[in-house]
């Protein structure tokens, strides 16, 4: 048992080491390691040659579809609205509402940004609102750790739903009530969040005076739609739901707030637009929300008309294989991809431009889908060979029936490694409901701890440091964000730790 957990350890080790201490480019690590599971699939679990080798591109195929295709669509979505000068203008109606840094910080930080995840993602809610919290006086490295503590539970639901809907797949476990779950136990951060990032803005608890009901508000706003819609429509819209009306509550709410010199921000010439213009500005947020709401289970004609184009074909040969689905016309992709091209339209990019956009992002997006692809696959390998499984068992026999504790630590591990709540899932997903089938207890609690555990490591990653560090113009100050953004890491994981074990126990989803 202990021989072959260590070497069901050495991929994951190796990537660790690599990514860490190394400082190894993502694509290269990823590769070595998938290397690494092969050889010792072979070798010291005996999985069959050609069983190891068609697992590793069942994994290679996953990762290319759906997931670096669903990269590529939300990443469209986000370069198209940039191009047509459109993000600009959403910019200014959400600047143009209150001078009261504490609302701005909500509005900009919380609402906007959790937006950007869950259209787009892979940065782009980091780098933006820090680089727009800056222009209104917000000191650079504060408005940076702030951009990290918000762009947590966003990510669980970013890129549309793509984490969630990974990691329900990897775990082998239903994707609607996955991300109800998940949903549920993000709601008691995404309520004590908003509180956080006032009184970093503000300089303590303090400054909570005054705007206290705005910020209770703007997390409800947010928590509320999307549980509803995680419960009802599936996974690809809860975070686009609940970031919308966040906003629409917190603007409405702002407009009614009276500003606190002490508080005021810095604010210059800020342009105003009209209604059609903002309507023409948000076409492709507008459009991709209706087309997945369209073909959700909740149009049933529309859904069963969609997945009857799916292509099924088995690529792995050995035990219990499974089909690969290529669900090319009801993937949240094509959906995405279509609205994006008939949004880009409307603001009046041309055919060429919009087709030279996607190009673009096609061939530099090589790098991505290797890393990706890599870790789908080492993933796949781990997990027929059962090494994941090797894991599991060790664990649990360590830990016992508290092993639930630091499940949300293991999905932290994961999004530090790799920079992606995504590849967390993949990694970690099947490792976590193996532990809890051998606890007998609810597999979907136990999984869904690894997603929230995820968004905590989101705030830490070398990745998102970078990011964040760039978006200011302070390349060099990554020590000193860390050193920030690592506190509040630190108590983020303990809150959740110990909230969703308790809580677990209360409902009966674990036992002791």
């Amino acid at each position: 048992m202990w021989v072959k957990f260590i070497f069901a350890l050495i991929p994951i080790v190796w990537l660790i080491i690599s990514l860490t201490a190394l400082k190894m480019p993502a694509a290269k690590a990823a590769v070595i390691s998938l290397i690494l599971a092969i050889i010792l699939a072979i070798t010291a679990f005996q999985l069959p040659v050609v069983d190891t080798l068609t697992g590793t591109l069942e994994g290679i195929l996953g990762g290319l579809f759906p997931i670096v295709y669903i990269i590529v669509a939300a990443m469209f979505t986000s370069k198209v609205t940039f191009k047509s000068g459109a993000m600009q203008k959403i910019q200014d109606m959400l600047c143009g509402l209150t001078t009261d840094k504490r609302v701005l910080v909500l509005l900009i930080a919380w609402g906007f940004g959790g937006f950007l995840e869950a259209i787009a993602g892979f940065g782009t809610a980091v780098a933006i609102p820090a680089s727009i919290l800056m222009t209104f006086g917000i000191n650079p490295i504060e408005a940076s750790v702030i951009c990290l503590v918000a762009n947590t539970t966003p990510t669980a639901f970013g890129a549309v739903g793509l984490p969630v809907i990974t990691l329900a797949q990897t775990a082998g476990l239903d994707v609607m009530n996955t991300a109800f779950v998940v949903s549920l136990q993000l709601s008691v951060l995404i309520l004590v969040i908003p509180y956080i990032l006032v009184g970093l803005v503000g300089g303590g608890v303090k400054a909570i005076k005054g705007v206290g009901f705005i910020t209770f508000m703007s997390g409800l706003a947010f928590a509320l739609p999307q549980i509803l819609v995680a419960k009802f429509v599936g996974a690809e819209l809860p975070a686009i739901a609940g970031s919308i009306v966040c906003i629409l509550v917190t603007a409405f709410l702002a407009k009614r707030h009276k500003d606190v010199p002490e508080y005021a921000a810095s604010t210059g010439d800020i342009a105003k637009h009209s209604a059609g213009e903002l309507l023409q500005a948000c076409a492709p947020f507008i459009l991709v929300f209706v087309f997945v709401l369209a073909a959700s289970s909740l149009f049933p004609a529309v859904n069963s008309l969609l997945n009857s184009a799916t292509l099924k074909f088995q690529v792995y040969t050995g035990k219990n294989a499974g089909q690969f689905s290529l669900n090319w016309l009801s993937s949240p992709g094509t959906l995405i991809l279509v609205a994006t091209f008939i949004g880009a339209l409307i603001q009046g990019l041309s055919v060429k431009e919009t087709f030279g956009i996607l190009w673009d992002l096609i061939k530099g997006i090589g790098k991505t889908a290797v890393t990706i692809s890599a870790i789908v696959a080492l993933a796949k390998v781990m997990g027929y060979a059962g090494m994941t499984s090797a894991i599991a068992v060790v664990l649990v026999k360590v830990m016992g029936p508290v092993y639930p504790l630091i499940a949300p630590i293991i999905g932290a591990l994961g999004t530090f490694v790799t920079g992606s709540d995504t590849s967390s899932n993949i990694l970690f997903a099947k490792l976590q409901a193996s532990a809890a089938q051998s606890l007998g207890v609810n597999q979907t609690w136990v999984v869904a701890n690894n997603m929230v555990g995820a968004t905590a490591g989101k705030m830490i990653s070398p990745q998102s440091i970078t990011v964040a560090s760039t978006a200011i113009g302070q390349e060099g100050s990554e020590g000193t964000i860390l050193k920030q953004a690592f506190k509040w890491c630190g108590i983020y994981t303990g809150i959740i730790c110990v909230f969703l074990y308790l809580v677990g126990l209360a409902m009966g989803q674990l036992h002791f």
